[in-house]
């Protein structure tokens, strides 16, 4: 029949032995960044503290965003004028297709087919500038 023996072991002579099988405290096996030529680290890292824990990860998305990612005044367009000249009639076309009926006097000269961007205000109720969403011109300047 096999006898058992229990031994205690002291902390520090436990300690020992587990550092000399590798087991415990490395610090002998590293490099700080001042015993390195470079003064960084052997591995590339800097000396800096990282955090603990990983970023968030952001998804792909499933579908197109439900509110405007950027966010623009209504009152300001920007497109192409189809009908150009001194004014104080102008017709403006937008990228996205709508047409706009622009009223606004002493504004300058623009030829059709430049490319704009304008401040608008409430249609005058007395001009008709022809087709399009009738509005005022408050500010009127070239793109580009």
């Amino acid at each position: 029949m096999p006898t058992t023996v229990r031994v205690r072991v002291p902390a520090a002579l436990l300690t020992a032995l587990l550092v000399l099988a590798g087991c415990g405290d490395r610090s002998a096996d590293t490099v700080t960044a001042e015993q390195s030529p470079t003064g960084q680290p052997p591995d590339g890292r800097t000396n800096e503290t990282l955090s603990p824990t990983e970023p968030p990860l952001i998804g792909t998305p499933t579908a197109p965003p439900s509110q405007p990612t950027e966010l623009r005044k209504s009152n300001v367009l920007a497109g192409r004028l189809s009908r150009g000249g001194d004014g104080p009639c102008y017709t403006l076309v937008t990228d996205d297709g709508r047409e706009y009926a622009l009223h606004g006097a002493d504004h300058g000269t623009f030829a059709t087919g430049s490319w704009v961007r304008v401040t608008t205000g409430p249609a005058t109720a007395d001009v008709d500038c022809g087709p399009g969403i009738p509005v005022s011109i408050l500010k009127i300047s070239p793109v580009g």
